[in-house]
């Protein structure tokens, strides 16, 4: 009865073996294995590349607020510089004081200076310029005057008569009121020949200007720049 039992299993078990197991994987059957196997891959390859990218992408920046307000101090700190340098080497605001330049210009009269073009093209003729007081006589540490330019170096200066005479020629000027006449201050200063680095200059006003009459001539490192316009008042805006 025992072996019939073992019998019974052993034909169980062989049976059983020769039965497909239905539990078993089966091997995939790709269809149209031209086409479908290579989609695969694609798709592969782009999850791949998507999480390289992930994993490179860069952690979004902390402290945002701190980085724009230091953003804006450079910024804020850049156009000071800038500012600065301008004032410095290129353009600068002046005020007119007092009334020796009447009436071309007036008290309190907004002006812009530039200082480049006298080294470019040096200064001209009939130029408005502003003047450094610095270490001149009867100007000593007082405020920067404003002048026209009447002689240029080299050039000989000559009052007479009240006229003014360059280089032997009576100069018309213009820009003053009619029958001004230009009074002699310094006999020194009546008769000038100028050096190669000096100016003669006078105020518009003639009779109450302090200016190469009384001081001489100019020396060039004491002129500070050339009267570009007059911004203020608004009604005599522009070159004065």
């Amino acid at each position: 009865m025992k072996r019939n039992t073992e019998t019974t299993t052993e034909s169980d078990r062989q049976t059983s073996a020769a039965e497909p197991d239905l539990n078993a994987r089966q091997p995939l059957a790709w269809h149209h294995s031209s086409v479908l196997p290579k989609q695969v891959q694609e798709a592969q390859a782009a999850a791949e590349t998507k999480a390289q990218a992930e994993a490179l992408q860069v952690p979004p920046r902390q402290n945002d607020v701190l980085l724009e307000i230091l953003d804006w101090l450079r910024y804020i700190l850049s156009a000071i510089l800038i500012g600065l340098l301008l004032v410095v080497f290129v353009i600068q605001r002046n005020a007119v004081v007092g009334d020796s330049m009447d009436p071309t210009l007036h008290p309190n009269d907004q002006v812009l200076v530039e200082k480049v073009s006298k080294l470019w093209h040096g200064i001209a003729y009939g130029d408005i310029v502003t003047i450094r007081t610095r270490d001149l006589p009867q100007h000593e540490d007082g405020p920067n005057i404003i002048k026209r330019v009447i002689g240029l170096p080299g050039d000989t200066i000559e009052l007479q008569d009240g006229m003014v005479y360059r280089n032997g020629e009576l100069l018309a000027e213009s820009y003053l009121p009619a029958k001004t006449a230009t009074e002699v201050r310094n006999p020194d200063y009546a008769k000038v020949t100028l050096g190669p680095d000096e100016y003669f200059v006078m105020g518009d006003n003639r009779s109450v200007s302090l200016d190469s009459r009384s001081i001489g001539p100019i020396p060039v490192d004491h002129m500070i720049g050339e009267v570009l316009l007059r911004f203020y008042p608004w009604s005599d805006f522009g070159q004065p």
